[in-house]
């Protein structure tokens, strides 16, 4: 059998994405992601297949995980295909009362009683983690997110993609933020899942790192410098080495070198597949103008560390698109050269205008960046709607109306 030939750099595109199964009155989340599987197919397995999605089972019972059936052609397809999926999802849950909902966080869960891991295939890997890090917690069992796979064919590519991701990743929660509530509280940050995300491995800091990753750009250097630290490190808690593979790796975006690819992992779910295709296609043209070094070479990419870029992700977790950038070095890497500061929001604009001259941005995704950059990202619309000090009846109203815009493929436009 002949293996298919390695994909070169935006030759393909795998993405996934994450949703709560809730209670269709009261919000409550539902443990019953296998019976779902079980409707559809008759057992319980980890993965279901169809022509060109799939679906899976995540750490706990009330998450479903939706994705590519292998990589994806172009991004422009996948929001039919996804919405799709969610309306057969939504159609099978509506007998067991259910619904999904979308967005980065449940609002008011209680992970310490209402978290179950999947008990079936894989339970080993779900079990050890559980043993080691106790997923009772929101940084463990109350996390949705979307993953963008991008392909690159050699060490050469590895590189340059690694190289343009890292600059990219603190920015991305500005545009992607949809979790400021949980445990019925606004938090003050607008990205409350990368906060408890970032802190849920604190046992054994070097799983996540700083999340932006460090300063490497080939396969051997990231296995010596972050691989085999990551699996030194938890073996003596993972005698039987079930935890010691590449997806333990925890930071912001993860070398796939398995699949020759990197996963980016910072991306909040979004209330409809037309708002998480869209970011993610902003993303990818971001990336192309990094890559072919149109702003900066490629040395000057690689010449920053994690401890420049933490500070101006941290930033961003906390205010969205709302966060100042005063590093005027990083704004260069941007072609914004003569300003001694901006906020988020104005960069992502000058960027989505950068690629809007290069590469026209498809009317339904522009919409959607427009929506974004305008009212606010989800987090930002969702507090709006929400009010400074929302009651549980206020939160479950402004969910279920999340939960309709998932439902019928629209965006959540609180003015």
């Amino acid at each position: 059998m002949s293996l298919a030939p390695k994909l070169q750099l935006f030759q393909g595109y795998g993405v996934e994405l994450e949703y709560m199964i809730v209670d269709s009155q009261t919000l409550q989340v539902k443990p019953i992601t296998d019976k779902v599987i079980y409707d559809q197919v008759g057992a319980y397995v980890s993965v279901v297949e169809f022509a060109e999605m799939a679906w899976s089972n995540e750490l706990v019972l009330h998450v479903i995980e939706l994705k590519t059936n292998g990589p994806a052609e172009n991004l422009t397809n996948l929001p039919a295909l996804f919405q799709e999926q969610v309306n057969n999802i939504n159609k099978i849950l509506q007998r067991y009362n259910a619904r999904l909902l979308p967005s980065g966080m449940h609002p008011f869960m209680n992970p310490n009683t209402d978290t179950r891991l999947w008990p079936h295939e894989y339970n080993a890997v779900y079990e050890a983690y559980n043993r080691i890090f106790n997923c009772q917690g929101h940084g463990w069992s109350n996390l949705q997110s979307t993953h963008l796979n991008l392909p690159f064919a050699n060490d050469e590519e590895f590189g340059r993609l690694h190289a343009a991701i890292r600059l990219i990743l603190p920015l991305i929660p500005a545009l992607s933020a949809s979790s400021p509530v949980y445990d019925g509280n606004i938090t003050g940050f607008v990205d409350s899942r990368l906060e408890v995300y970032r802190q849920n491995q604190i046992k054994i800091p070097s799983i996540a790192g700083k999340v932006i990753p460090e300063a490497v750009f080939s396969a051997a250097d990231y296995e010596a410098q972050i691989l085999k630290r990551i699996y030194r490190d938890i073996a003596p808690h993972d005698p039987e080495g079930i935890l010691q593979e590449e997806f333990l790796n925890s930071r912001g975006a993860i070398a796939r070198f398995e699949r020759n690819a990197i996963e980016i992992r910072i991306i909040d779910n979004q209330e409809c597949p037309d708002a998480d295709l869209a970011i993610l296609y902003l993303i990818v043209e971001v990336l192309k103008l990094l890559v072919a070094e149109k702003w900066v070479s490629l040395q000057e990419q690689k010449s920053w560390s994690e401890e420049e870029l933490a500070p101006i992700f941290l930033d961003i977790v906390k205010h969205g698109l709302e966060a100042n950038i005063t590093n005027t070095a990083y704004l260069r890497l941007f072609n914004l050269n003569n300003i001694s500061a901006c906020s988020a929001g104005q960069l992502w604009q000058h960027l989505f205008t950068a690629v809007q001259h290069t590469n026209p941005v498809p009317p339904v995704f522009a919409d959607v960046i427009n929506i974004i950059l305008i009212k606010g990202n989800l987090s930002e619309r969702l507090l709006r709607a929400l009010g400074p000090q929302p009651t549980l009846e206020k939160i479950k109203q402004v969910y279920h109306e999340l939960a309709n815009c998932l439902a019928q493929g629209s965006m959540f436009k609180f003015e």
